[in-house]
């Protein structure tokens, strides 16, 4: 599938101007894929190879892939907000898509690492299909519960957020895990694996749920 438009430009946001990228199907969307980037403090940005694993396979699936900057990063202006700002961003960047392609698509959210943390924010008021968690930053997830069906993808080796952390945060929720093993936190090598990965289960959750 080849991009019909691929445009990156700014909106306003909560904190002044929010710097968006929207990669759009030559075909009309089957929805709308919102995708968050990992630390701005830590080199984050949209243009994070993880993130933009998840905009391409969303992309493939026929959504409108949306990713943006938080504030503080690229164009985006303001500051970091310890996440509470960061989804007042990511809740902006998905009401411009909303406007553009039209509320009644079905909303998907993935994020990776802090982007992660930041979707189950957003996941609390927005009816999303399903969530896709890529190294999810459990260290601030204390305490948060997300669907049974949500996606969960992490490194075996991942010297970041440690495997033994992820698995004591899913354990109590009984939530699946897809581990790759041998993998670090960036995913280096494995980006295409990764891609297949997420397809393949967003597909065959998909499948089931119309069965």
């Amino acid at each position: 599938m080849t991009p019909r438009l691929t445009k990156r430009f700014t909106i306003p946001g909560p904190a002044g101007a929010l710097e968006i990228v929207l990669n759009i199907p030559e075909a009309p969307p089957r929805g709308i894929a919102l995708v968050a980037h990992p630390h701005p403090l830590q080199g984050g940005t949209l243009d994070n190879k993880v993130a933009q694993t998840l905009a391409k396979t969303f992309f493939a699936m026929g959504y409108v892939a949306t990713r943006f900057n938080f504030r503080g990063v690229g164009k985006s202006e303001g500051g970091f907000d310890e996440g509470v700002g960061e989804t007042a961003d990511a809740l902006a960047a998905l009401a411009h898509a909303r406007s553009r392609f039209g509320d009644g698509l079905p909303i998907a959210l993935a994020g990776f690492s802090f982007g992660s943390f930041v979707q189950t924010r957003v996941a609390e008021s927005v009816q999303a299909e399903r969530l896709v968690l890529v190294g999810p930053a459990v260290t601030r997830l204390a305490g948060t519960t997300v669907p049974a069906d949500t996606i969960v993808v992490h490194g075996e080796e991942d010297d970041i957020v440690p495997l033994a952390a992820v698995l004591e945060w899913a354990r109590p929720l009984e939530l699946p895990l897809v581990v790759f093993p041998g993998c670090g936190h960036f995913f280096h090598g494995r980006l295409p694996q990764l891609q297949r990965t997420v397809s393949s289960l967003w597909r065959g959750y998909a499948l089931t749920a119309d069965a």
